[in-house]
């Protein structure tokens, strides 16, 4: 018999949950997220639970299912795995007349979890006639076509999206990014964007660059300024994709402070940020157990001892942790001078990583004393990450290498 399917609207109303493992886990956060008053019932509950419960989400009693626990509930879901125990209570619910899903068997539940995927206000489910692995490959490919379609709230024409690209690898985009970029009038990009998004934009898309090359051409920050509130006044959407995060070292607030005093609205969308991920995929944990308990993230556009200059350097050479350094290429030698004068140890660990997360990635390891030539006959090329301190070989044995 085919199910009939139905949107429960659960906010503020009791489900319960019998069972603290796996199958409660994954059922437990999308019940939250409507809004459910949610009771669990189990002896012993996972970690993950646990932080619900901490954080005041969750009801827990601690012990096995009583009938006294479906009294003012509007959903039941079984997650245990012991067909007899669940059983019992399903005769409990079908008797009160209460929904039950049921994790040991479809077939005996009178209720079913569909696949569901959600992109932003847009929440899909996906039934299969009683087959769970064919509705998950269904909405798969239901997510997979979502992510390029535009958004549709009505009320985007006016504002401006401060859109992270991620560090290079167009499928490091976050989905909220792409379907915002797929919505966009306008698109103002940055020479660090990825640039195989813009192969994606509808034709009738105008596209703005306002790319700064180092030590060469460059748009002004005020042009750009003037661009994203212009354009939004007119009733666009504009869409200013950057390389990596808006906020870490792209000028995210200047613009955004530039849209707000212009009244126009503005959403910031998070990036992957090249000082975490461009390491991590040249198989460089910024902190290791033993070896690293913090990491910092300076610009090194600027040489140690320039007047413009806010790092700190001589108190960065005594830090312990992992150093990365953005935008830091030019001035390699340099900075490697002053952290070894004060006091860093000649023999600690550096690696330059050249266009990380691209085709085009290369990278250089060395010590702090031999670098800047390391690095000068490699030949490498800005964008680079620069990774300094015993992260660096955290993984020279291993298989991520």
């Amino acid at each position: 018999m085919n199910p009939y399917p139905l949107g429960l609207r659960l906010d503020g109303l009791r489900v319960l949950v019998v069972g603290g493992g796996a199958v409660a886990t994954r059922r437990v956060p999308g019940l939250l997220d409507a809004g459910a008053d949610v009771v669990l019932v189990s002896p012993h509950i996972t970690p993950a639970l646990r932080a619900h419960l901490d954080a005041g989400r969750i009801t827990w009693r601690e012990r096995r299912f009583e009938p006294a626990d479906v009294e003012d509930v509007w959903l039941v879901h079984v997650a245990v795995s012991d067909p007899e125990a669940a059983h019992a209570i399903s005769e409990v619910t079908a008797a009160k007349r209460i929904f039950t899903v049921r994790a040991d068997d479809r077939h005996a539940a009178t209720a079913w979890t569909p696949a569901v995927t959600r992109q932003g206000p847009l929440t899909v489910a996906v039934l299969a006639g009683g087959d769970p692995a064919r509705a998950v490959a269904v909405r798969d490919a239901i997510a997979e076509q979502l992510t390029t379609l535009p958004a549709t709230a009505p009320d985007l024409g006016g504002t401006v999206a401060l859109v992270g690209s991620g560090p290079g690898d167009p499928e490091l985009l976050t989905v909220r990014g792409r379907r915002l970029l797929a919505a966009a009038d306008v698109v103002v990009i940055d020479r660090l964007a990825a640039g195989l998004l813009l192969d994606e934009m509808r034709p009738d898309v105008e596209l703005v660059d306002a790319s700064k090359i180092p030590y060469g051409p460059s748009v002004a920050q005020e042009e750009i300024n003037r661009v994203l509130v212009e354009r939004a006044k007119a009733g666009k959407f504009v869409v200013r994709l950057k390389g990596g995060d808006p906020y870490v070292f792209g000028r995210g607030g200047e613009e955004l402070l530039a849209c707000a005093e212009a009244g126009i609205p503005v959403t910031v969308v998070p990036g992957i940020s090249s000082s975490i991920a461009v390491p991590a995929l040249a198989g460089i944990p910024v902190t290791h157990r033993g070896l690293a308990q913090e990491f910092t993230v300076v610009s090194g556009h600027l040489a140690p001892g320039h007047a413009g200059s806010l790092v700190d350097w001589p108190a960065l050479a005594r830090l312990k942790g992992t150093l990365c350094i953005l935008m830091g290429h030019k001035n390699l030698p340099a900075i490697a001078s002053v952290l070894l004068e004060h006091g860093r140890a000649p023999d600690t660990p550096v690696a330059v990583v050249q266009e990380g997360t691209t085709p085009s990635q290369r990278s250089v390891r060395a010590t702090l004393a031999t670098v800047a030539d390391a690095v000068q006959d490699a030949g490498l090329r800005p964008p680079a990450v620069i990774v300094i301190g015993p992260v660096v070989d955290a993984l020279a044995n291993g298989s991520a290498l």
